[in-house]
């Protein structure tokens, strides 16, 4: 069975136990970087970051997906919403369809 984690600061991952994830707080960006590669050893397949990490290191998960079957999905936290999350579902939109269909404005 696949497992799925959520990585974040204490405060806004606690919850997602509730929902039967596994949650694993910490307390900075090289923290979490080190639990996301454990938890790619550990072969889960689905890791929700806050964005407030995700966005300090992103050059570093972007490599880590294309190394790996692992989907990396920033989640707003707490303390802020950066807007990587909707970035990353913009970019992937274009690159499945060709095109921006969800942004684009009509003038």
């Amino acid at each position: 069975m696949y497992r799925i984690a959520v990585v974040g600061d204490r405060d806004s991952i606690y919850g997602f136990a509730t929902l039967g994830m596994e949650v694993f707080p910490v307390n900075n960006a090289e923290e979490a970087k080190g639990k996301i590669n454990k938890l790619i050893k550990d072969n889960v397949m689905v890791i929700y970051l806050t964005e407030s990490i995700a966005n300090e290191i992103y050059e570093e998960i972007s490599e880590l997906v294309l190394d790996s079957m692992v989907s990396i999905v920033p989640i707003p936290g707490l303390y802020g919403n950066t807007g990587i999350g909707l970035k990353n579902v913009k970019i992937s939109v274009e690159k499945a369809v060709g095109t921006d269909i969800l942004f684009s404005q009509n003038k």
